[in-house]
């Protein structure tokens, strides 16, 4: 059985959300916020940075999707999960999300974790996020994206 890419697991889930089309491969590198924006000609503050952060007390991963021009307080983040945060290594997000740091993508993931959302990505009409891969990327309304996350909307930016 041929293994799935993981630009492909993400383009099956948004297709299932009813979100298909939206992935765009570009030329450039969108690895950053700041070459994400570039490429797309948006604001930094559009793309979806989705970060990873491992609770070394339950070896538990925890998915934090925040606006490309916020930092994750991590001692606001060990209020919201109840626990201390640190972020999670290179090996530890591709084990727990399937995909590599870079392109980690809000859906698609291969095993549920828990997830949230910043509520600085509410304030735009429309963002990016990454799709699989570092030039892979999505746009969508930030409530289309709190629907196909099921994530939980928390205050944790610096």
């Amino acid at each position: 059985m041929a293994k799935v890419r993981s630009i492909d697991r993400v383009a099956a889930v948004l297709d299932d959300l009813g979100l298909g089309g939206r992935v765009r491969e570009l030329p450039e590198s969108t690895r950053t916020a700041a070459e994400a924006a570039a490429a797309l000609g948006c604001e930094v503050g559009q793309i979806v940075k989705s970060l990873v952060f491992r609770v070394p007390t339950t070896d538990e991963a925890v998915l934090v999707l925040t606006s490309g021009s916020s930092r994750v307080d991590v001692g606001l983040l060990a209020e919201v999960v109840g626990a201390p945060v640190e972020q999670g290594s290179g090996a530890f997000v591709r084990e727990r999300t399937g995909f590599a740091i870079g392109g980690v993508a809000p859906v698609g993931l291969t095993a549920p974790v828990r997830s949230f959302v910043e509520r600085g990505v509410l304030a735009w009409s429309g963002v990016w996020a990454a799709a699989g891969s570092p030039r892979t990327v999505f746009d969508a309304a930030p409530d289309e994206l709190l629907a196909a996350t099921s994530a939980t909307v928390v205050d944790v930016a610096e």
